[in-house]
């Protein structure tokens, strides 16, 4: 540990949400990576899909080993390099995507023969998908030590879509046993993966309804004081899309930002409400009510303090929709070393020394390649 994690950990739990994004997840290895080079371990770690999967490899081994255990997932899921053939990025990035498509990562997942050949072929409810996640399940079982995600320090949350009744299900290592499967189910977006069957029910990846599974933090209770890094490989900002290419880029991105803004005003919101119901329950002589009903109105307020760190990956010169699946060596190394770049120099800024009001409860600083674009408190 370090002077800046007891810093964090007196201003109470550190928590890192991970957004679901393929590929992109790269960039949350590197966030991680800068984390630890300062010192700075979470008590906490929820992911969605891709984000559940290094959640899983963080939660799932020792300090001493997690640097290594990401980096061996990550060198095991590259694509290959075309045997080294000269050409444009832009024709090599299409070639790769058209292989990922076609013959799938080795180590990640693999066709469905079957699955091709008709879409009303039926395959039955945990078959109907275009690709087996089988060698993605034995590379986490191989890195990932369930028992220490169920039994050690660092609590594991995981998202989910529940297929039957769209529900948003949490995963919670403090509150069940999670297996392999449960990361699995995180990750099983549809049509591409097939649906991983857990206690009798079906599930999807939690991508589909929360790609920012950051509102279990906020609804957690107790609720708890904290800082809150939250990791977005989707961004929210970007310029006018002027072409069918950009548009279908835009558009995922927008998607897969999954309402993140709108969910945090609201927790904004209510937790100033709260503060404001703590500060005017202090005003109230205890003889103004019964003690049970003055106890239960005053349990409307609390006095919790989150800060949220939102870092924004910025996209790659060479991005396009496809980003996702660009598992190429160059693609991984670029955003690993961008994630820990930009958590670097967000660390070094440390917004949450920033002076506030105390009424406010929630207070977002956000932040896009390292730079502070704005730092906000409820209202």
């Amino acid at each position: 540990m370090s002077q800046l994690h007891d810093e964090l950990a007196a201003r109470g739990q550190i928590v890192l949400v991970f957004q679901g994004g393929g590929a992109l997840g790269a960039y949350q290895a590197g966030v991680y990576e800068a984390l630890h080079d300062a010192g700075v371990e979470p008590d906490w770690i929820v992911g969605t899909s891709i984000g559940a999967i290094n959640a899983a490899l963080i939660a799932g081994s020792t300090q001493e080993t997690r640097l290594k255990k990401l980096a061996e997932f990550w060198r095991r899921v590259e694509q290959g390099n075309l045997m080294g053939m000269p050409m444009p990025d832009w024709i090599g990035q299409n070639i790769r995507n058209a292989m990922t498509i076609t013959s799938g990562l080795p180590a990640f997942f693999r066709p469905r023969p079957f699955a091709f050949l008709s879409p009303l072929m039926g395959l039955g409810a945990e078959q109907a998908a275009y690709y087996s996640l089988d060698p993605l399940r034995e590379l986490l079982n191989e890195l990932v030590d369930f028992d220490r995600i169920n039994h050690g320090p660092t609590r594991l949350s995981v998202g989910a879509a529940k297929v039957q009744s769209a529900e948003m299900v949490y995963f919670d290592s403090d509150r069940e046993t999670l297996t392999v499967d449960h990361i699995l189910a995180s990750g099983a977006l549809p049509p591409a993966f097939p649906a991983v069957r857990i206690n009798g029910e079906l599930y999807w990846d939690g991508g589909i309804l929360s790609n920012t599974p950051v509102e279990i933090v906020f609804d957690d209770e107790p609720r708890r004081s904290g800082t809150v890094f939250t990791v977005h490989l989707w961004n929210p900002h970007g310029p006018e899309p002027d072409s069918i290419w950009q548009v279908l880029n835009r558009q995922k991105d927008l998607q897969y930002s999954s309402r993140a803004a709108q969910n945090i005003k609201r927790q904004r919101q209510l937790h100033r409400l709260r503060h404001v119901v703590t500060e005017i329950a202090k005003l109230v002589p205890d003889t103004a009510a019964s003690a049970s009903r003055l106890a239960e109105l005053r349990g409307y307020g609390c006095d919790t303090r989150m800060h949220v760190i939102r870092l924004l990956a910025p996209s790659l010169d060479s991005e396009d929709h496809s980003k996702d699946i660009d598992f190429s060596a160059n693609g991984i190394k670029l955003r690993r070393e961008a994630g820990y770049r930009h958590t670097a120099e967000t660390l070094a800024q440390a917004p949450w020394r920033e002076e506030i009001d105390p009424l406010e409860g929630f207070v977002l600083h956000e932040l896009s390649g390292g730079e502070i674009i704005r730092t906000a408190a409820a209202g």
